[in-house]
């Protein structure tokens, strides 16, 4: 590496072999005198298991009215301190299928970045939570139950969702009993008071036609119940 000199030369000594020697050896034992910093993980690794060529997993299946062939997602697991009381499973890796072509570059893009992330460990929770925050311009659909999707990329992290409470890493939002049954009875005054909704081929859900969607849940159920905007599926109520 060359070494700019900015000033004029007005003397030099030469470095005697002895005393080159000597310096090299003394920057040597001070090298080795210093410990060596260690890396500390935040998060415990999550590797493939050496010898274990096969994972366990589950294949989820979307269809979508925008497109006449379905996705599959698949999502395989990896079991972390297995056979001990922190024994935990974790995503590791994750592929999507399908026969339309018109999605394979951000597709392939989206499973690299996913898988990378699952096997980073960690919180991966926040994938869900933001891939169902995108947003079509085009518009999204509903799928059957009347559960609005706002995108594909939604969609995907509707099933990231479930896989996550599958395997014990999310917690799902359940109605108590009581809850429950109050939602049962204002769903059957809503229904002997409205007329019901024929139920298409692929399945409603059986809400009034009247029903308006849920800003909480992103279902087709608010019904106006006691002067009241509440939703038939999770219990939302504007009135509280």
């Amino acid at each position: 590496m060359g070494i700019k000199i900015a000033n004029k030369i007005v003397g030099y000594e030469v470095v005697k072999p002895e005393e080159e020697i000597t310096v090299r050896e003394e920057a040597k034992a001070e090298s080795q005198e210093r410990p060596s910093a260690t890396i500390i993980r935040m998060t415990e690794r999550v590797a493939r298991p050496e010898g274990m060529e096969a994972l366990e997993g589950s294949t989820y299946k979307i269809k979508t009215p925008l497109d006449d062939h379905a996705m599959y997602v698949t999502i395989n697991d990896i079991i972390l301190n297995q056979g001990t009381e922190h024994e935990q499973r974790r995503p590791f890796e994750i592929f999507i299928n399908s026969k339309n072509m018109d999605h394979f570059q951000w597709i392939v893009a989206l499973t690299r970045l996913m898988s990378a992330v699952f096997r980073k460990g960690g919180d991966v929770t926040f994938l869900a939570e933001e891939l169902q925050a995108v947003f079509d311009p085009r518009g999204g659909y509903f799928k059957p139950g009347g559960k609005f999707m706002p995108s594909i990329i939604a969609d995907i992290g509707a099933v990231i969702e479930h896989h996550l409470q599958k395997i014990g890493l999310m917690e799902k939002e359940e109605l108590s009993e009581q809850q429950q049954l109050i939602l049962d009875q204002k769903r059957a005054q809503a229904e002997s008071t409205v007329e019901k909704k024929t139920v298409s081929p692929e399945g409603d859900a059986g809400y009034p036609a009247s029903a308006t969607l849920c800003n909480k849940c992103h279902t087709k159920a608010v019904v106006i119940m006691d002067n009241c905007a509440t939703c038939l599926s999770c219990g939302y109520s504007k009135c509280g």
